[in-house]
């Protein structure tokens, strides 16, 4: 009895089972996505399509699948079809009958569409498209961040994708991308040590960091980078600060490696050309008479071009400076530099143009640059003009003449005195390059020097956003939408308050690794020790170098103090990415707070100092004596929280202070000793 009602039920529950299959496998096209590439889709494309098809299966939870022909396609399901009209027949196609308009030259290069249209069978689809190709990488790109909301800069905020429904594919009107107003954004690696450190072989990148950043610089409308640092700069193989770190010997292969991957995402890769590489050093005394030493000049050019990977380089950099050292060109033989860089300039363009003449050349007029051109230096009219900011966004010079060149700029994001923590200054990137674009028309190159990126994110962003579309750039909703991005409103507002405090603390070219260097001047003056310069001779102690820098670090002791308890405020009310707050907004302004605390610490012992100098009175060596438990204390708070650092783990021994950048140095307890030991000393 107990089988047969059991199998009767059986019997009435196989209908609704193969309801239940036939409403399952008819709807399963529906959760399938199909990106129809064209059949003659280069390798850039292929990739930037490909990241789009994990940005989806991070949004939505279906299946995607790349095929290149429409008729592979199933009757349901949901097709992007993407591509230029070059590369895929349909794109021309659909852009003939005037279902899309697309071409060549509308938008334009590096511009595209996102475009909702019907197919001949009523079948509604989605057209991503490019004037050409990195019109198309633009064009999926922006729809990944605006549509789907992947980060562009994932990597490095750590901010996980909220999930879609399939229905939010087609929620968008309509767009028409604008090619960039700058159609060269070049970012410059330089200054990379922490970046190339944090994981332990010192002075590589690993290859996780170099192709994420390159990644998120493509996201951010960059397409070219100049390789500086990896190249083996002079320092790293010269300088006693770097030799006591590793037996630094540059890695050829890696180097090669690295801008293959770099062009393989449709990015140039930028050379300057400077003759103290590793990867091929030539003696620096033969740096400072072109009229001596021009064929080795020369020679040394070619060897680049025929035995090493810049052989691959698509912009070619020159800076009219020492070429082994980045200092001002002084003559060992009598020649006045502007009359030999004519010659170099003519000497280096024409090697260019033998081996490939289809290359770009930029004049990069960084420092005493700027100033031989308003003395009339001038190098053949098809070089681009780079003009020079002073490292923090402004100019200490402005040309007299723009002549006719095509001029473009080189921007700081990052700066070497800044290095450990940023200075955030989305407003003077917007008053800065809209000046420089409206009055000098400098908007056929940028170069953006981010350091070691990850600290300098906002400021990257910013000027890619300028360099796109200055029109629609604006500094405030810049902020606000950037803080937005990662969280919620009440913490975004602390965020942009604590930034903008932050920023004003760091006038006049001052950062953190500024006030290493103060504090060197502090140290030395209580120790009675000469400070010892990289690559250059030690000067003697100084009351006169620490009164100078009084006033100025009492006002950013009270800048920091409120930046600090704005972003502390914010991480408090933080919702959603609150690591990433306390990473980016938070733990920086801390790191300056305990170093400008420790500095100000010095200062005030300092003072005493001269004044038991000037007097002989007991009572300010005393006074002295009582302080070093706090400078002391203060000092240990500084490693502890450097090296304890980020909360994400992924950034963990980034700030340790022993693979840090030994720009200006760093303070260390034995310091602390000698000043102790010469103040208990009677003169």
């Amino acid at each position: 009895m107990i089988k047969k009602i059991s199998f009767n039920w059986v019997l009435l529950l196989l209908p609704l089972f193969g309801l239940f299959l036939f409403y399952s496998f008819s709807n399963k096209p529906e959760s399938t996505c199909y990106l129809v590439v064209g059949k003659q889709a280069n390798k850039t494309e292929l990739n930037a399509v490909e990241d789009f098809q994990t940005d989806i299966k991070k949004a939505l939870s279906i299946k995607v699948e790349v095929v290149s022909d429409i008729k592979e396609v199933p009757r349901k399901g949901t097709v992007i079809v993407l591509g230029t009209p070059e590369s895929n027949a349909l794109i021309a196609s659909l852009n003939k009958s005037h279902k899309i308009e697309i071409t060549a030259t509308n938008p334009g290069p590096r511009g595209g569409i996102w475009a909702k249209t019907i197919l001949g069978n009523n079948r509604k689809i989605i057209v991503i498209a490019g004037s050409d190709v990195q019109g198309l990488q633009y064009s999926i790109y922006d729809f990944s961040n605006d549509i789907l909301g992947v980060d562009p800069v994932q990597y490095w905020t750590g901010k996980e994708v909220v999930k879609k429904e399939l229905k939010d594919l087609f929620a968008f009107e309509n767009r028409r991308i604008a090619p960039p107003k700058v159609p060269l954004l070049c970012y410059f690696e330089n200054d990379v040590d922490e970046l190339a450190n944090y994981r332990g072989n010192l002075l590589e990148y690993d290859w996780e960091s170099y192709t994420e950043m390159i990644n998120s610089l493509v996201r951010l409308r960059y397409n070219a980078i100049q390789i500086f640092d990896m190249l083996g700069r002079p320092e790293f193989f010269i300088r006693p600060e770097y030799k006591d770190l590793t037996d630094y010997q540059v890695d050829v292969a890696y180097v090669e490696k690295m801008i293959d991957y770099a062009q393989s995402k449709g990015m140039k890769v930028a050379i300057d050309f400077a003759l103290g590489y590793q990867i091929h050093p030539m003696s620096a005394d033969k740096a400072t008479c072109w009229q001596d030493y021009k064929e080795d000049w020369i020679t040394a050019w070619r060897y680049y071009l025929e035995k090493t990977p810049l052989r691959k380089t698509d912009i070619f950099i020159l800076r009219p400076r020492h070429q082994v050292w980045d200092w001002e060109y002084e003559s060992s033989c009598g020649e006045e530099k502007i009359e030999v860089f004519n010659k170099v300039y003519k000497a280096f363009g024409d090697l260019v143009d033998e081996y490939k003449p289809e290359a770009d050349k930029v004049l990069v007029c960084y420092s005493d640059g700027m100033e031989m051109w308003n003395d009339g230096f001038r190098p053949p009219k098809d070089w681009i003009v780079a003009w020079s900011d002073h490292g923090f966004g402004d100019f200490e010079h402005l040309p007299n003449t723009t002549d006719n060149y095509n001029f473009g700029t080189y921007m700081h994001a990052g700066y070497w005195l800044n290095h450990t923590v940023h200075n955030p200054y989305p407003e003077k990137v917007e008053s800065v390059m809209k000046e420089m674009f409206s009055t000098y028309d400098a908007d056929k190159f940028c170069l953006v020097n981010g350091q070691n990126f990850r600290p300098f994110l906002l400021n990257i962003e910013a000027y890619s956003e300028v360099c796109n579309n200055p029109d629609t750039f604006y500094a405030q909703s810049f902020y606000k939408d950037w803080a937005e991005r990662y969280f919620n409103e009440a913490s975004a507002k602390y965020a942009v308050s604590s930034m903008k405090v932050l920023h004003q603390a760091q006038k006049e070219r001052i950062g953190y690794v500024q006030h290493l260097w103060e504090i060197k001047e502090a140290i030395s003056y209580l120790s009675n020790s000469p400070i010892k310069r990289p690559g250059k001779s030690p000067v003697p102690h100084d009351y006169t170098r620490v009164e100078n820098d009084l006033e100025h670090v009492n006002r950013v002791e009270e800048l920091i103090a409120l930046s600090v308890e704005e972003a502390k405020k914010g991480f408090q009310k933080a919702t959603s990415n609150k690591t990433f707050y306390h990473d980016y907004i938070y733990l920086p302004v801390v790191l300056y707070q305990d170093l400008i605390r420790f500095e100000r610490t010095l200062h005030k012992m300092a003072i005493l100092k001269k004044q038991y100098e000037n007097t002989s009175e007991e009572k300010f060596r005393r006074d002295m004596n009582k302080m070093l438990p706090e400078a002391r204390a203060q000092l240990e708070v500084i490693y502890i929280n450097r090296k304890s650092g980020d909360k994400a783990l992924k950034w963990n021994n980034w700030y340790n202070p022993e693979i840090r950048r030994p720009n200006n140095g760093f303070p260390t307890f034995e310091m602390l000793d000698k000043i102790e030991s010469n103040l208990n000393t009677k003169s």
